[in-house]
């Protein structure tokens, strides 16, 4: 499955059926129509759900819901928001970080939070 918002969607419905939901109830509880998810679902969906109801839909089945958002192809809105502030700066430092180990990105992540803090080296 090369098309991700087709990964997206088997994802979804694997995780919706192990957890017990009719497609009927999970679209009422996500507050989408039926026929959406399974279009969704089965790849077949001009686009993603927004990032909010992808949130939600990974909230209900507990799963990472940033993770579902990336899989769905979406961006968190506090995310956008926050390269939105400072849109040269913030793509630059994810540009640089790309390449960084998991705990790299461990290590950034805690610096920058205490930084964030008034912290400081």
């Amino acid at each position: 499955m090369s098309d991700p918002l087709q990964h997206f969607g088997a994802v979804l419905r694997k995780r919706r059926l192990e957890k017990g939901y009719s497609l009927r109830k999970f679209a009422e509880l996500v507050e989408i129509s039926p026929t959406y998810l399974s279009l969704v679902e089965t790849g077949k969906a001009e686009y993603a759900p927004a990032a909010e109801r992808v949130r939600k839909m990974a909230e209900l089945l507990g799963a990472d819901p940033d993770h579902w958002i990336a899989l769905a192809g979406r961006m968190p809105e506090d995310v956008k928001k926050i390269i939105l502030k400072d849109p040269e700066s913030m793509p630059a430092l994810l540009r640089a970080a790309k390449n960084l180990t998991p705990e790299q990105l461990k290590r950034l992540i805690a610096k920058a939070e205490r930084e964030g803090k008034g912290g400081g080296d």
